[in-house]
């Protein structure tokens, strides 16, 4: 089993740092897996549904710790790009403005 594809969605909410879908083999999608900033770090939480008594119930998950670390790495690998593309680009952009400004202002 591979892991074909990775989409990153980042969010700025309180622990909640990105929601996540994979593909795997290219033929079977995982949606909901979240990216959380719990008190050890950073950790991926599998799509998971509430029940009636309040607790939470994982609906898909890895049934042995090597494919959960294969999954958990290659998501935070992708995680970490994304957001380091996105900082880069906010950089950028934020560089970019100063440059205008200054050309503006002479």
């Amino acid at each position: 089993m591979q892991i074909t594809q990775i989409k990153v969605f980042p969010v700025e909410e309180d622990k909640l740092r990105a929601y996540v879908t994979i593909t795997l083999d290219h033929c079977f999608a995982i949606h909901d897996l979240k990216i959380i900033r719990g008190a050890a770090g950073y950790f991926v939480s599998m799509p998971s549904k509430k029940r009636k008594d309040g607790n939470y119930k994982d609906i898909a998950h890895p049934i042995n710790a090597e494919t959960r670390t294969m999954i958990e790495e290659k998501i935070m690998a992708e995680y970490e790009r994304v957001t380091n593309d996105l900082g880069a680009k906010a950089l950028s952009s934020a560089h970019a403005s100063d440059i205008n400004a200054h050309l503006r202002s002479n």
